[in-house]
């Protein structure tokens, strides 16, 4: 069962909308509502339009359109100025400019139905807490709805569908005060590393088993029908006010709040959960009453419909990991479409018919591919059509399919599918009046966003960047092929590899086998720097993936959890043999390296198979699992302990996987890389596997970046990370070595 059983969801709006509705800014203040998370209080920002820097990147990326109600104006995030930034411009011409000039990184963008707004978010100094800001597509009135309270983080929900407020999610900060609590530097010598905490201190009253540590792949519980309503549990006997018993700041807790960017009334709080992993509103329907939310850890995602007037969960089912825009109601509220992999391989469009209280009245699959998942389903309000994103062998494959009104289940239809210039479509901004805007990303070139016509023709827009543009002249992106190879214990793996330009097509070469993090994610075949850069050290390129990956269907992403983490560990040493026994790599000069995840895998890989790499990087990896669940976020290491095992409860077997309990293995010198604000694995899990690789007389580094959390998002720090990373494989694995 997952950890988000053991506690109840609770609601707190009790009135529907369109009756009492929230209070009145500035009238007086109602009997205090207990929570986790505090209302978030707007913060008006200067009132400004972006000034747009002198000088811009030519191979420059833009990413996650949306696009005004008239389709006419498209907002997006493009790191033109060497950081992700809101910028904003007509969709025909080339006049686009910056909405919001502070350096910090935007992540995600969302026009309002009603077109007076534009909401984003933003990661103050790179790190992982994030803010929700509100700016007019004029650039004025730019504020702060959520998550300007030092320590505390907020990211955006679903807009209503007037337009009129923001669905925002609030996390509780980690410690009363505001900071991160835990080790995100190692003390001086000697001094203990996890700063007084240990892992169970954080754990010791939170229930829930870890989950599928006995190896296969079974399904979680699914909750069928309604919930029993918690106002009534959660009423004060003496105010007759709804109390959110949500937790304690030791706990944590998320909370969703209904936020008006006007500031004409005050922020009504919908829900909240107690030690919640995640909460999101991805829809609401049209009278505001029924709201659908996607809950829970990695792994074991459920998509909720609440009542919130009657304050009952109506409705849930298991969906799949991934785009976190999980579905949509129809017009009327009376059909659910979601993206769901429910007793089933691959995500598939389902049709949930509801009836009038938003319970199912029957369940069905509308749209599904045999071995190919839906990566993305995108609904315009009417919902008289949808666009499907079909993940196929790490390409897209895109389509457009109507939507039947009529209360009936029957096949979709009819189906377009449009002819795409470049492998992967990472997000749809579908228009009202037909057609869409599309996010691209492909081997050749950098991520850029085209516009599809109501014949779903598809056209660059004027402010990507060309396909000529994607690197400086002389040395064009290598095109990926595609390999499979086969573990030990005879589970299928894949993957790309991408051989450097000159090299002697009969002579073993210098090979990286790169990891990608989440575990879950996918390697693709889209342009990636890193791999550039590398390639042009003379260095081939294999990017495997192993299992625990996306894109192979549920049993192959639960493959790795629990004891089965040992086994995806070998597959590393699998997927470098099978490049040695085609004859690409040279055994004698293989390196392994990844981020996040990969990060770990590749301190495990150097560990467990010491005398296979010559060199590793690791960036942002985990070196020990008992610091890293005491150093990262609550919600973090809730949806972790799905995927790794229980602090407290799988003790042994984290210690058993953690490459620090294998240090005196390592051989191979070992570079780690990590961000200063990295609060999802904080930087003591570098500097402590470093340290330790020192004491033992094995060549290692780090690279600290300023400015940066998980994610590497300046240009000048991206620039810096991959050729340092180059730097010390080219060293180790070079003709030199």
């Amino acid at each position: 069962m997952p950890l988000e059983h053991t506690k109840p969801l609770r609601h707190v709006h009790e009135t529907p909308r369109g009756t009492a509705g929230p209070p009145v800014a500035g009238a007086p203040p109602a009997d205090p509502v207990p929570g986790p998370t505090p209302a978030p209080a707007p913060v008006r920002m200067p009132g400004h339009r972006g000034v747009d820097p002198p000088t811009l990147l030519a191979a420059h990326g833009c990413w996650y359109p949306s696009a005004d109600p008239t389709g006419l104006h498209v907002a997006f995030i493009c790191d033109r100025a060497g950081v992700p930034q809101l910028w904003s411009g007509p969709a025909r011409g080339t006049e686009v400019h910056v909405m919001d000039g502070d350096p910090d990184p935007v992540t995600e963008v969302s026009w309002s139905p009603d077109g007076r707004w534009i909401a984003y978010t933003s990661a103050p100094g790179g790190g992982e807490h994030t803010r929700v800001l509100v700016v007019r597509p004029d650039g004025t009135g730019r504020r702060v709805l959520a998550g300007a309270d030092p320590g505390s983080s907020a990211h955006l929900g679903c807009w209503t569908r007037d337009g009129t407020a923001l669905a925002i999610t609030v996390a509780q900060p980690s410690a009363a005060g505001s900071e991160h609590v835990g080790p995100g530097h190692l003390p001086p010598d000697g001094a203990s590393p996890a700063g007084g905490r240990t892992p169970g201190s954080a754990w010791s009253e939170r229930g829930g088993p870890a989950t599928l540590l006995e190896g296969g792949a079974a399904q979680p519980p699914v909750r069928r029908g309604p919930a029993p309503s918690v106002l009534e549990a959660a009423r004060s006997p003496a105010s007759g006010v709804p109390v959110a018993e949500l937790g304690s700041a030791r706990s944590g807790g998320l909370a969703v709040y209904l936020v008006d960017p006007d500031g004409a009334t005050g922020p009504v709080l919908l829900f909240g959960e107690e030690g919640a992993a995640s909460l999101r509103v991805c829809d609401m329907s049209a009278d505001g009453r029924f709201a659908l939310v996607r809950r829970g850890p990695r792994g074991r995602r459920e998509a909720l419909v609440l009542d919130t007037a009657a304050g009952r969960t109506t409705f849930a089912l298991h969906v799949a990991d991934g785009d976190p825009w999980i579905g949509r109601f129809s017009a009327d509220a009376r059909t659910l479409w979601l993206r769901s992999d429910a007793e089933r391989e691959f995500a598939a469009l389902l049709r949930v018919r509801l009836d009038a209280e938003g319970r199912s009245r029957g369940l069905s699959v509308a749209a599904e591919r045999e071995k190919s998942a839906l990566d993305l389903l995108s609904v315009p309000d009417h919902g008289r059509w949808a666009v499907l994103a079909w993940n196929a062998h790490g390409a897209t494959e895109l389509e457009s399919v109507g939507l039947h009104l009529r209360h009936t289940d029957g096949d979709i239809g009819p189906r377009h599918h449009p002819v795409l210039p470049h492998e992967v479509v990472t997000r749809i901004a579908p228009l009202e009046r037909g057609g869409l805007f599309a996010a691209l990303s492909g081997s050749r070139r950098r991520p850029g966003i085209w516009e599809l016509d109501e014949a779903l023709v598809a056209a660059r827009t004027g402010w990507s960047a060309r396909d000529e543009d994607a690197v400086p002249p002389g040395r064009p992106p290598v095109r990926p092929v595609p390999l499979r190879c086969e573990a030990r214990d005879g589970l299928v793996l894949g993957g790309w590899y991408y051989r450097a330009p000159g090299q002697d097509p009969g002579r073993p070469a210098p090979c990286v086998i790169h990891l990608h993090g989440g575990p879950e994610e996918q390697e693709r075949p889209v342009f990636n720097p890193l791999y550039h850069e590398l390639l042009g050290r003379g260095l081939d390129v294999f990017a495997p993936d192993v299992r625990g990956s996306s894109g192979r269907g549920r049993s192959f992403v639960d493959a790795d959890l629990g004891a089965g983490r040992f086994a995806a560990i070998d597959d590393v040493a699998d997927c470098a043999a099978h490049v040695v026994s085609l004859g690409y790599a040279d055994p004698l000069r293989l390196g392994v390296m990844g981020r996040s995840y990969g990060g770990y895998l590749t301190m495990a890989s150097l560990v467990w198979h010491p005398d296979l790499f010559r060199a590793g990087v690791a960036v942002c990896g985990m070196s020990d699992f008992a610091t890293f669940f005491a150093g990262t976020e609550p919600w973090i290491a809730r949806s972790a302990a799905a995927k790794y095992g229980h602090p407290e409860h799988d003790r042994e077997l984290l210690r058993a996987l953690s490459p620090m309990s294998r240090i005196d293995q390592l051989r191979a010198p070992v570079l780690a890389v990590h961000g200063e604000h990295d609060t999802n694995v904080p930087p003591t899990e570098s500097e402590q596997f470093v340290r330790a690789a020192r004491d033992r007389g094995v060549p290692a580094r780090q690279l600290t970046l300023r400015n940066e959390g998980h994610e590497f998002l300046r240009a000048d720090n991206r620039r810096l990370y991959r050729r340092a990373a180059a730097d010390w494989l080219e060293q180790h694995l070079g003709p030199a070595s």
